[in-house]
């Protein structure tokens, strides 16, 4: 990459981050999910109207993004929230096509086929986030088809000079499967944590900024307020040692998701990771901001939205920059030169 090159894409990853390089992102890209949730919300079945799904991402848009580094949108359902945007917010748009999830991880996972990076540029996106799920010990020929996608996706930012944030979530396969699935994953969680952000982290990936779940699960930790286990998978102090073996194996500058954790929680393993001396440059949040909200839209309607967003959505936002502010690393301190 040209110096001119890396200045630019420079320049946009600051656009999204606050004077003090710190990424408070609000994500609002979901789609297929939000619709599904939307739906039940209201008492229907399949997913809600294509109308809804934009008042709504309007709505938090308009709201929240006063209090935001940074909106993250889908090109599908999201642009004409770009238009009410605080000025000064930083905009992602997302690549990936709706509906990929990790039940479909034998098929190839795609992009939006309408678009392209250049085409997302064009739409006002000032980096590009692709979602992906991964499991380290699935089959080799599987994950060389996702390390292709990753790749193919990294050299189109490159040429574009946009910033690419990569989003991995890891998955279960068969070797985890049975009576007790779900403590096997808190305890097989960490590892797959470790292994995909130090292989997504490796430069022919081309990635700038990993958007990472937390490798401890919250309810199976003990000393959290948010443990709900009765058989926790770690203790306080080896849920320590594992954020800090997820940071050893990041290559990258790591923000973190909310995963449809509350605020609360989001804000406890902030302190937590920051405890354990992880560096982290900030979050890329949605649903800790307002999944609260969408029964009351489905009952009550925009206006009764707008009231809670106000409230409930402004104060979870700003509570988790107050988290930010300290315990969070500017990301320019985080991007290793090149």
């Amino acid at each position: 990459m040209s110096i001119n090159s890396r200045k630019n894409k420079l320049s946009l990853l600051q656009a999204c981050a606050d004077e003090h390089g710190i990424i408070t992102a609000l994500a609002v890209d979901h789609r297929t999910n939000l619709a599904q949730a939307l739906a039940t919300a209201q008492g229907l079945q399949g997913l809600a109207s294509a109308s809804d799904l934009r008042t709504f991402k309007r709505l938090v848009t308009q709201i929240l993004t006063p209090y935001a580094s940074a909106v993250l949108l889908d090109p599908e359902y999201g642009l004409d929230a770009l238009a009410v945007r605080h000025p000064s917010t930083g905009v992602m748009l997302a690549y990936e096509r709706s509906g990929y999830n990790a039940n479909g991880r034998y098929e190839p996972p795609e992009v939006i086929p309408s678009y392209s990076v250049r085409r997302l540029v064009e739409a006002g996106a000032q980096a590009v986030k692709v979602l992906l799920y991964y499991n380290p010990f699935d089959s080799p020929h599987i994950n060389r088809v996702k390390q292709a996608y990753v790749e193919r996706i990294g050299a189109e930012c490159q040429a574009l000079e946009v910033p690419f944030f990569l989003e991995p979530l890891v998955y279960a396969g068969k070797e985890l499967a049975g009576e007790d699935a779900e403590l096997n994953f808190a305890y097989a969680k960490p590892t797959y944590v470790a292994l995909t952000v130090a292989e997504f982290g490796q430069p022919r990936y081309g990635v700038d900024i990993l958007k990472v779940e937390w490798p401890i699960v919250p309810t199976y930790t003990a000393g959290l307020q948010s443990c709900e286990a009765p058989t926790p998978a770690y203790s306080r102090e080896e849920a320590i040692e594992q954020l800090r073996a997820v940071g050893m194996a990041a290559s990258k500058p790591l923000v973190y998701l909310s995963g449809g954790y509350s605020s609360a929680t989001v804000c406890e393993l902030l302190e937590l990771t920051a405890e354990a001396g992880v560096p982290f440059c900030g979050v890329v949040c949605g649903r800790a901001f307002w999944q609260g909200g969408i029964a009351l839209y489905a009952r009550e309607g925009a206006a009764a939205l707008e009231r809670w967003l106000a409230q409930e959505g402004v104060a979870a936002l700003q509570a988790i920059a107050c988290v930010l502010r300290r315990c969070a690393t500017p990301w320019w301190e985080l991007l290793a030169p090149s």
